[in-house]
């Protein structure tokens, strides 16, 4: 056989060679190196066989996420075998590598509460086996003979997989990976040996409802993370505490900014100092957008089910509305999105090619009726505001709009310190449950990617990552953790048009069909809100913050000037605070660092007398002495600006 590798370099090899001849045949070096191999887009064990002719990869630790993945499944293995030494009778189910490490569910003895408080013993017994360098041997047998072996250790969720199997795939073979004493259903691959666990910790327990059926057993959720070496499990670690402490859950009830209730579960109350931030943002679209032409629209929170049906929401996306029905039983749906209003307030006008493109946003109220083992802080809410719009454009205007979207994207995030080199364009393409033909998605798809290639910007595939009606353009940013979050998104649709009936008059007097644009940039605000609290630790830019600037008397005859200072400011149209309590002013300067108010400005004697400030700067200290006039004129040019 001929293998390729990924230099363009090919390989002879006799027929029958594994990876692990491969590896060897290029040098010793790589051998030892070697954890699997990767052809056809799967990774593949070491040692099996390779298929003839293929384009060969060896997965070395250096490989990134394909290495990781190896590495974590094999510590679930060996989380598994160290379970069932420790308590016997322990029932096992599957334990697959995740993003950031991995996971086993397990359903432990009668009266055996497992907790974190266990984690050390079971870490001990999990090193034993790492130590013991035991070699990931797999074995494939029938399908009977894997149901009799599980039947007689008792591992009711083993057989059940097999059953599983053998009823939707009629396979009749399965494969086995020991490692010790340990031998568990899976399919693969593994690293050589368990040696190749440098470092790992168990992090979390959890409950889990076996196959996500809360109908079924709840299962004990081990999670877990592992790597090559104690370093880099170290930074890991580390990050993951940085994460704890920048948590926006946390940084909101410290910062005052939004609550959560049982009241309306899913759904965030908003104090007057986050209702400020959210305001800020919305103010920040509709100023964006009116430069832009952009005009904006309210449309109806509940919408009867006939509109819904010709959107297609009722049949693709029905489970995740909010449903209701009028006094005569008609049905009804809460909005969870904007789009089939806009579809109907464009329909209830007639427009000439000379209007278009029409642009309408909606800073719309939505919800979704998500499951309440999924909602997040803000990150995953039943209610939320999203910077919303559609645009309605002719063929020839398709182009030039999207580009304009993709430039009005990268303004925005500007804003908040985001640069090209934060954001990660993806064209995320037909989805498997969709609506129209495979030539509308043909066509759709290939006019998004003339638009990123258009503007030179690189990009990836999201394969089967758009949705149900239309292919799109996700924005990704990386955070300060080193996190990815999706923020906008620009979706193609030619298939609104024609359910809606929606046509304008063009030149030659006939009706055409426009094409529809759904755009939003911040996508929801709540999670864009959630996601800039985590990334900034909490300091918001100058701009935005509820308070920007205190003014602090140091004393009670310093209080008439502190206040005239702060009316001052505020006539300037800044957000100030006057702290006047009988406190002491390093304690209200402390209490205004905690609450991340970017100035504090300080009045005693001198300052009163002369109509002048003692200005510190939040996290920097003391930054000098300004007039009151000032320093409200820089810092109303500053807000103004949206510096950060």
């Amino acid at each position: 056989m001929t293998v390729t590798l990924p230099d363009g370099t090919q390989l002879e090899l006799p027929d029958g060679a594994t990876g692990a001849d491969a590896a060897g045949a290029i040098g010793e070096g790589l051998l030892r190196a070697a954890l699997a191999v990767k052809y056809d887009g799967e990774v593949h064990d070491l040692h099996a066989p390779l298929p003839g002719d293929v384009a060969l990869e060896i997965i070395t630790q250096r490989s990134g996420q394909d290495a990781l993945d190896l590495v974590r499944h094999d510590t679930a293995h060996v989380l598994a075998a160290a379970m069932l030494e420790l308590y016997p009778g322990v029932k096992i189910s599957i334990g697959p590598a995740i993003e950031d490490g991995f996971y086993y569910d397990f359903e432990f003895p009668e009266g055996v509460s497992f907790t974190d408080a266990d984690f050390p013993a079971v870490e001990k017994k999990m090193k034993e086996h790492v130590k013991a360098a035991e070699t990931f041997t797999r074995e494939d047998i029938s399908t009977d003979a894997a149901l009799e072996r599980f039947r007689a250790e008792d591992q009711p969720y083993k057989v059940e997989l097999i059953e599983d199997l053998v009823r939707n795939t009629g396979v009749e073979t399965v494969s086995l990976y020991t490692n010790g004493p340990f031998t568990d259903l899976c399919r693969g691959p593994h690293a050589p040996t368990t040696k190749r666990i440098g470092a790992f910790k168990l992090q979390s327990v959890a409950g889990a409802y076996w196959r996500g059926d809360s109908t079924r057993t709840m299962l004990t959720r081990v999670y877990g993370t592992a790597f090559f070496d104690k370093k880099e499990l170290a930074a890991h670690l580390e990050l993951l505490e940085e994460a704890k402490k920048r948590d926006h859950r946390k940084l909101g009830r410290e910062l005052g900014l939004y609550y959560f209730s049982e009241a309306a579960p899913g759904s965030a109350f908003w104090t007057p100092a986050g209702t400020t931030v959210f305001n800020q943002l919305v103010a920040l679209s509709r100023e964006m957008g009116e430069d832009r032409g952009y005009t904006e629209v309210k449309t109806p929170q509940l919408y009867d089910a006939e509109l819904w049906k010709k959107s297609g929401h009722w049949d693709k996306y029905q489970d995740d509305m909010f449903l209701t029905s009028t006094g005569d039983e008609r049905p009804m749906g809460f909005k969870p999105m904007n789009c089939p209003g806009h579809f109907e307030l464009f329909g209830q006008s007639r427009w000439s090619y000379k209007d278009l493109p029409v642009r309408f946003s909606e800073p719309g109220l939505l919800h979704r009726n998500e499951l309440s083992g999924a909602l997040h802080g803000l990150l995953r809410v039943r209610q939320f505001c999203q910077d919303d719009a559609h645009l309605f454009v002719t063929d020839e205007q398709l182009l030039d709009e999207i580009t304009a979207c993709i430039a009005f994207a990268r303004d925005t995030y500007e804003l908040f310190g985001f640069t090209d080199a934060d954001i990660r364009y993806e064209l995320s393409t037909r989805p498997e449950n969709r609506l129209g033909t495979e030539e509308f998605w043909d066509t759709a798809e290939d006019i998004l990617a003339q638009a990123l290639k258009a503007n030179g910007l690189a990009y990836e595939i999201g394969e089967g990552g758009g949705a149900f009606y239309a292919p799109k353009i996700d924005f990704h940013f990386t955070d300060s953790l080193k996190r990815s979050w999706q923020l906008g998104t620009v979706q193609l649709d030619y298939l609104a048009p024609e359910r809606f009936d929606l046509t304008y008059t063009g030149a030659d007097n006939a009706d055409h069909r426009p094409v529809v644009l759904h755009r939003a940039l911040m996508g929801s605000y709540e999670r864009f809100i959630g996601i800039l609290l985590e990334h900034t630790g909490g300091e918001l830019p100058f701009w935005l913050t509820p308070v920007q600037a205190i003014v602090l008397p140091i004393a009670d005859r310093h209080a008439e000037a502190a206040l005239a200072a702060a009316a001052t400011l505020r006539t300037a149209g800044l957000r100030v605070e006057t702290d006047d309590r009988t406190e002491s002013v390093g304690r209200k300067i402390r209490d205004a660092e905690l609450r991340k108010v970017p100035y504090m400005l300080v009045v005693g004697d001198r300052e009163a007398e002369e109509g002048t400030v003692s200005v510190r700067r939040h996290r920097e200290g003391d930054t000098g002495t300004e007039t009151v006039a000032a320093l409200a004129q820089r810092l109303s040019a500053d807000s103004a600006a949206r510096v950060a």
